[in-house]
């Protein structure tokens, strides 16, 4: 799979002298990676695409869909695992203060009936 810089980049340049096929390249004062030549650094020394592991944005290359449905896949997982996370500590949360403000009702409505 190969991979395209984004927008996010800060043109550090840091993925062009790290890049093992030579991929990268500055046309136009923009930084772009040649599909032909990105492999994504499989088959290679490293275990994973070395333009990625040096860039200090963390977006600023990403896997570039080859297809519609891989595309999808990827957003859809992307978002998922924000939901999930997100939900996890929504979820804890509000099951602590719901169980809290039941816990309190339910004393008052015992501390009624002894009265």
């Amino acid at each position: 799979m190969t991979y395209k810089i984004t927008a996010k980049c800060i043109s550090c340049d840091l993925c062009l002298p790290v890049c093992p096929t030579g991929a990268i390249s500055i046309i136009d004062g923009q930084r772009t990676i040649d599909p032909n030549l990105c492999n994504g650094c499989v088959d290679t020394l490293y275990t994973v695409p070395q333009c990625v592991a040096g860039c200090p944005t963390c977006d600023g290359c990403v896997k570039q869909a080859n297809n519609y449905w891989e595309c999808w896949f990827d957003t859809y997982k992307k978002c998922m695992d924000k939901l999930t996370n997100k939900n996890q500590d929504y979820w804890e949360t509000w099951f602590t203060a719901y169980s809290q403000k039941f816990s309190e009702q339910l004393e008052k409505k015992r501390s009624s009936q002894a009265a």
